[in-house]
């Protein structure tokens, strides 16, 4: 029987891939975005951001991606877009304000693009 394994690194131009490297960069991030499946994790969130990032032990560059509420970055610092959409919702931004930051555009043209498409 043969074993595959998946050690070679697969390079897709602007985009960081999700891969067991990056889980393992990217579990405290992920684990505290999980946390706010509970409403009083998020209020907790809410009322501290600096107290609640300590508790879960997010690295600096984490913590300075979750504060400038940019999503790029926090997917370069691991985190995994499913959990990083919980803390999206906390900051009221929407899926169209996250697909506009990682396309680079504004959120009125990826919403322009989107309906230019689906006509």
């Amino acid at each position: 029987m043969e074993i595959m394994t998946f050690d070679h690194h697969i390079d897709i131009p602007g985009t960081t891939l999700f891969d067991g490297r990056q889980a393992m960069k990217g579990y405290q991030l992920n684990k505290m975005c999980y946390s706010f499946n509970h409403k009083e994790n998020r209020e907790a969130f809410k009322a501290d951001p600096e107290a609640y990032m300590e508790k879960y032990k997010l690295s600096e560059v984490q913590k300075d991606a979750v504060r400038s509420l940019n999503v790029l970055k926090m997917i370069e610092a691991g985190g995994n877009i499913y959990y990083l959409a919980k803390l999206a919702g906390i900051f009221g931004l929407s899926v169209q304000d996250v697909g506009a930051q990682q396309t680079g555009m504004t959120t009125e043209e990826f919403k322009a693009k989107l309906k230019a498409q689906g006509e």
